[in-house]
This record gives structure tokens, sequence and C-alpha cells, in this order.
């Protein structure tokens, strides 16, 4: 496919961003000829502007923190996750020039835990009540989780998601007060939302049966991961939750299947350094 073409993370802190590396090792492997996707930094209050200056050569766009509640006021579509989510991580350029705002994280969260063979869940903890907790809720649904607890100190953040848990067809969710070591241990599916620190010094017993993913990925491994690595768990990284969602932006941008295993190596090689 030849063509000059333009695709670029957007964001506020975005210097340190992997998707540039995810993403344009893809093109160069699947011989993308004039792809090119760049960082830029931008604002919420800058979104509306930027995204209306964009040429026809933009195909998408990735948003990251704070952008992606912004991101659906700026789309002329929205897709029924991104809307249930009320967040979107991608913007995608569609004929006509218009705009539609995806949710990558949700079905990533889906493809990182299916890579470690986990496709079903009965019971999911869902450590967090942010942001990064709603794309979770979506994973636990697609998991056909029949029991949801949120581990968090605030009910009222809890009490946000239950909407969002509701439209997504999960059962009523159970708040659990932070820490709950005892709790986190009983689930089959653990999924940290957490930034980086905040789960340190949560001291589990952890069963070899459970299936940990920690959505933080660097500096890696989490004390959380480390622990539950020690104790037999799978672990699924937020590397892996990395580029799982830059996979289903890659085809939505592109049109073309992902090159996924030279995606993969390109990441590691860079998170390495």
């Amino acid at each position: 496919m030849d063509g000059h073409r333009r695709a670029a993370v957007l964001g506020t802190p975005i210097e340190h961003s992997l998707s540039p590396v995810i993403h344009n090792s893809g093109y160069a492997a699947a011989g993308l000829v004039g792809w090119a996707y760049e960082r830029i930094e931008c604002s919420v209050a800058a979104l509306p502007g930027l995204v209306a200056r964009l040429g026809p050569e933009w195909a998408g766009l990735s948003l990251t923190m704070p952008l992606k509640e912004a991101g659906l006021a700026v789309a002329q579509e929205v897709s029924p996750v991104a809307a249930a989510l009320g967040a979107c991580n991608t913007l995608v350029r569609r004929p006509g020039g218009r705009w539609r705002a995806e949710n990558t994280d949700a079905p990533g969260m889906v493809d990182a835990l299916a890579w470690s063979g986990v496709t079903t869940a009965a019971d999911v903890a869902i450590l967090g009540a942010g942001g990064t907790a709603r794309a979770a809720l979506a994973a636990a649904a697609d998991l056909k989780a029949t029991s949801v607890s949120v581990h968090a100190r605030r009910a009222a953040a809890v009490d946000e998601l239950r909407p969002v848990a509701a439209a997504l067809g999960l059962p009523e969710l159970r708040h659990i007060g932070w820490p709950s070591p005892q709790s986190v241990a009983a689930a089959d599916v653990v999924m940290s939302t957490l930034p980086f620190g905040v789960a340190d010094a949560l001291d589990v017993r952890w069963r070899p049966t459970t299936t940990v993913f920690d959505a933080v990925y660097r500096p890696w491994p989490t004390p959380l991961a480390a622990s539950a690595a020690a104790a037999g768990c799978r672990i699924v990284s937020g590397l892996d939750l990395l580029l799982a969602q830059a996979v289903h932006q890659f085809e939505m941008f592109t049109g073309t299947r992902a090159p996924v295993e030279a995606m993969r190596a390109a990441l590691h090689t860079a998170a390495m350094r």
C-alpha cells in the first residue's frame, strides 16, 4: 500500500510513549510504504482544534491520558464499547472525514489474557476504580464473569462504575475495601489497574491457579506481579496490554492484518532499554 499516511499518539506527557515503536515496526513488517506514526503533545483544551486541523492523510489517533473522555466529544461516531465505558483511546478516520471513537483497551485486555491461555473466568477481582477499571469491567464481561469485585478505598468510586457494569451486562459489583488480600487471593483472575507503587505492600497468599494481570509495565516486574509469579500464577503485564490494544488500532487504521510478532519483538527490545 503506497501513499503518505499518518497516525499518532496524543496525550500529556507523551515523550516516553512506546506506541510509535509498535506501530512503525508493524508498518515496516507489513510493507506499508509511506506510513508514519508519531507522538504529539496535546492537552484536553487543545484536542478539538488539533483534530479539526488534520488533513486527509491522517488515518487515526491513539489517545492516552488525559484525553480518553475528551476524545468522545470530538468524534462524529462512537462505538458501543466506547459509549458504554464513557472513554475512548482511539479515533479512526472514516469515509468523508468523519472520526469514530473506539476503545481498544477493553479488547486488548481480553487478547492479552487469551495469549496467556485465559478465555473465561467466573470470579474476577479488579484492583482500583479509576479509568482503566472501566476497561477491566468490559474484559470481565467478555470473560463471562459471574462475580466481579472492585477493591477500592472509596465506595463512591465503585458506585460510579455500577452504571458501566450494568451497561455491559455484568452482575452487581461487589465493593471490597482496600486492602483485602484474602479476597484478592480468592479470585480466578486479578486485574490490577492501580498506578505503580500503590499495590506494593499488598501481601497476598496466592493460589497458583490465579491469573494476575498488572496494567503497569514500567518498571517491571512490579512487587505484585513478582509475588504472584513466585507462587506459580500466570502473569499478564501492562506491556502485553500495550501491544494488544495497539494491534487493534493498527488494523483499524490500516485495514491490514497486524504482524503481531514483529510488533511484539520491537516493543520488548525498546522496553528493555
